[in-house]
């Protein structure tokens, strides 16, 4: 155990708690204070309280996204460039690198009791009898309950640990609930451990990081959230993108100038109607669901008078998803037949499958297709491209690109006991890499120069609280590099281009004034070819200094 000094001591009770929440999957208009339909009271009631930011970003993918929010560093940086895999470059390797600190170690080191509940993925072991230097433990953290990889069911998560152990739903000793359902199970452990820190180390500040998996497929939801749902999506994809639009524009997250990107789909010429709005229903109730969890512990931190001296970030890992995962004609047919031989699970069968095909733990198939309505345990289906869409409103593109419909966010600050300017907006804009630095900003912590004699890289982040009061926040750019897709913006100018994960080719660049064309509709880069210049200069001094290799992954042909 550290022995923390008498000054750090005295200084606990002055600093505030940290609860940073992250959701899955989602994109930049799905919540109702960001201009969507889905009953989100809790988040709405800490928006109206607090501020929102309208240009916030991520990492346009989950293990980039995570790599960066924990450790306030660019990916590749971290070693988590792509996804989690050793490409024999120092930008991807099998996880978070040892030139890197999480902020559970930096505010560790400076008082704060660390817990986690959720979604890790930042590291390529998952294996019981595997190394565990890269899980949540072995980072910072001194309490864990949930899942070290990234996808899978909602009723038998694939992964799911209790500190380094792994568990299931039906043998883990500390949680029995009537149903188990993961986003109430991460909720529920995230309030067990607030209920032991009230207990045993109240005079401590704490650092909870708590990252649901809703709303990243499957589509599983429970029957009382999806019924309330029943109905509204009945008008389609473009009803519902054009009315979040028209919210978005009154309630000031865009300009009234914003153009709405192209459509993804034509309601009108849609197959398989009764199904796709069930997706997107069921899609909804997982929102919900997850936004239910967050009140419960907001009244958890007003119940124990710590919620006007906590400071809690909620913001999304990358934009809505175009992955078709399960929704291929005839795909039922193909699992069913894939399992037939398959019998139930065992209570203590650590790793249900992850890719179908599967089986339930009772050894039902686990199907997909529009045949199969999603929701049940015994679903696996993806709400598809056209209604990533409308989640994406008012941008384009999705999840993987880095145009804005990828990389938006919503992030909602609220700090009553900071903040003065309660319901604001604040359109300075900001990046993961920020997370960290505020982190450390509000907490008085200190940034390692190394960590357990390792080297560690500088941080790349700028704090938030300027942006509290409405002040700038000074940088020189913010970049982005995932699977050859890159972009930088400087001040309102984003140069951005799409890359190919065959050959590692990249299109032209685009160039777009976001200060006028948030949408990304009007490319300037034939009438600005020095800025286009400029730009693509810093992202390749960029690039060369943050380990960004982009596709494909030759190790011969690497200068850094």
């Amino acid at each position: 155990m550290t022995f923390l000094s008498l000054a750090v001591i005295s200084q606990a009770a002055e600093r505030p708690n940290i609860l940073l929440i992250m959701s899955d999957d989602m994109g930049f208009s799905d919540i109702g204070c960001y201009g969507g339909e889905i009953d989100t009271p809790n988040l709405d009631r800490l928006a109206a309280n607090g501020l929102r930011f309208t240009q916030f970003y991520n990492g346009a993918r989950c293990c980039p996204t995570r790599a960066s929010l924990l450790t306030g560093l660019y990916a590749h940086q971290t070693g988590v460039g792509h996804m989690l895999g050793d490409r024999g470059l120092p930008g991807y390797q099998n996880g978070l690198n040892n030139h890197c600190v999480t902020i559970a170690e930096a505010l560790g080191m400076s008082g704060y009791r660390t817990y986690m509940s959720g979604k890790w993925h930042v590291t390529t072991h998952t294996h019981p009898e595997g190394p565990k230097d890269n899980w949540p433990l072995q980072r910072g953290f001194e309490k864990f309950y949930g899942t070290i990889i990234g996808a899978g069911s909602f009723f038998d998560p694939h992964t799911l640990c209790r500190q380094n152990t792994f568990i299931t739903p039906d043998n883990d000793p500390e949680y029995q609930p009537e149903t188990f359902y993961y986003t109430d199970a991460i909720t529920d452990n995230a309030l067990q451990f607030l209920n032991q820190h009230n207990l045993e180390r109240k005079g401590d500040p704490f650092f909870m990081y708590v990252s649901y998996t809703a709303a990243h497929w499957p589509m599983q939801a429970l029957p009382e959230d999806i019924r309330k749902y029943e109905g509204e999506y009945d008008k389609g994809y473009d009803f519902i993108r054009l009315r979040r639009y028209e919210r978005m524009k009154q309630m000031g997250l865009i300009p009234r100038e914003t153009v709405l990107s192209p459509a993804a789909g034509d309601w009108n010429n849609t197959s398989h109607k009764e199904w796709e709005i069930k997706c997107m229903e069921v899609y909804a109730a997982m929102v919900d669901r997850m936004d239910q969890g967050i009140g419960k512990i907001i009244t958890s931190l007003k119940a124990q008078e710590m919620l006007d001296n906590t400071l809690i970030l909620f913001l999304q890992d990358n934009g809505g998803c175009a992955e078709g995962f399960g929704r291929g004609e005839n795909i039922n047919d193909q699992w069913v037949s894939a399992i037939k031989d398959r019998t139930p699970m065992d209570r203590d069968e650590l790793q249900p499958t992850l890719w179908p095909p599967m089986k339930t733990r009772d050894g039902r198939p686990v199907q997909g297709g529009p045949g199969v309505m999603p929701g049940p345990e015994d679903t696996y289906i993806a709400y598809g491209r056209n209604w990533a869409n409308v989640s994406n409103t008012p941008f384009k593109e999705y999840k993987h690109w880095v145009h804005e419909g990828g990389i938006s966010t919503p992030l909602i600050v609220h700090w009553p006991d900071r903040i003065r300017s309660a319901g604001e907006l604040r359109h300075q804009p900001g990046h993961l890499i920020d997370i960290m630095a505020t982190c450390l900003d509000v907490s008085n912590a200190s940034y390692p120069v190394t960590f357990r004699h390792d080297p560690i890289h500088p941080p790349e982040g700028r704090s938030l609280q300027p942006a509290f009061d409405n002040q700038p926040i000074e940088r020189e750019a913010i970049y982005w590099e995932h699977e050859a897709n890159c972009a930088v913006r400087v001040d309102d100018w984003k140069l951005v281009r799409k890359g190919s994960m065959k050959n590692g080719e990249s299109s032209p660049w685009e160039l777009y004034d976001l200060g006028t064309d948030r949408s990304e509709m009007n490319d300037l880069a034939g009438e600005h070819p020095k800025k286009v210049e400029e730009l693509e200069a810093k992202w390749n001094a960029w690039a060369h200094r943050a380990f960004v290799k982009p596709w494909p992954w030759k190790a011969t042909s690497n200068t850094q």
